[in-house]
């Protein structure tokens, strides 16, 4: 049996639900493992599961013994990471300058963004990044404990109800600038599974999104039980923003953008460098 690891949001959740409750014909389910992306991209470095969810910053560190699957994965547009401020500070971006801003991870895909978008928006650079679990950046945003907080997930719809301003969309700054969709999360599968395996592992992925989609009902249960008291209509949202074409195929805009990120990454230091021909899944 594979083990895999993915976050109890409800993109994975409706994601994954099928084949994990053995709907998808042909496939075994796997052994489910729920943890927060920043768990699962320590996993992967060690080796540990089969099967996981991870950052697409973090694809450098594990692409030796990982391989990306074309399918599964959160992709997408105008779905990025939000910088949000006290309604009150300065609406300037360069007002980050020495200032102490709170991050869900360090490895994570939203910190990557928010790192090459802030070495142009914000001269002089930041002041202390302090990495924070990201249900509790919104509250220490609003407490004043940090000046500003990088967040992700459902954030983008609640951030209002804790008084907080967007300064700047991560996402809409990554598009702008290359026309291209936002890697978020990608799904990776060990090498050693070899390639008849890995093809057969991305068709049952790839069948338990098609399934998600003509069935959204079927998983709705799965989907609220994990979604940590979120609202129904949020979890929708969420849903809709990150489940989309890429879910079920990267394609050549998919590859694209996630070559064109870690490219980026890699020209200021800030992931190693990866071959495009790495990142491609066996043909």
């Amino acid at each position: 049996m594979l083990t895999i690891a993915f976050s109890p949001c409800p993109n994975d959740t409706f994601v994954f639900h099928a084949w994990a409750h053995g709907l998808v014909e042909g496939a075994v389910p796997p052994e489910v493992t729920f943890a927060d992306i920043d768990i699962t991209n320590g996993l992967a470095e060690r080796g540990e599961l089969d099967v996981l969810k991870i950052s697409y910053a973090a694809l450098p560190w594990v692409l030796d013994d990982y391989v990306l699957l074309p399918c599964g994965g959160a992709l997408g547009r105008g779905c990025g990471p939000l910088v949000l401020t006290a309604a009150d500070a300065p609406a300037d971006p360069a007002a980050l300058r020495g200032r102490t801003v709170a991050v869900p991870s360090e490895r994570s895909t939203a910190y990557l963004l928010f790192r090459l978008w802030a070495a142009e928006a914000v001269p002089g650079g930041l002041g202390e990044v302090v990495v924070m679990p990201f249900h509790e950046i919104m509250p220490a945003v609003r407490d004043g404990r940090v000046d500003a907080g990088l967040v992700i997930h459902e954030a983008r719809f609640t951030y209002q109800n804790y008084g907080l301003r967007c300064l700047a969309d991560m996402g809409e700054a990554w598009e702008s600038s290359t026309g291209l969709p936002i890697p978020l999360g990608a799904i990776i599968a060990k090498r050693s599974l070899g390639e008849t395996r890995l093809r057969k592992l991305a068709t049952a992925i790839r069948t338990s999104v098609e399934q998600a989609w003509a069935e959204p009902e079927a998983s709705r249960d799965y989907v609220l039980a994990h979604a940590q008291e979120m609202d129904p209509a949020v979890a929708d949202q969420h849903i809709g923003l990150y489940v989309n074409e890429f879910t079920a195929e990267l394609g050549d805009a998919g590859y694209a953008a996630v070559h064109g990120l870690l490219g980026r990454a890699a020209e200021q230091g800030l992931v190693p460098a990866v071959s495009e021909e790495k990142l491609r899944f066996p043909a």
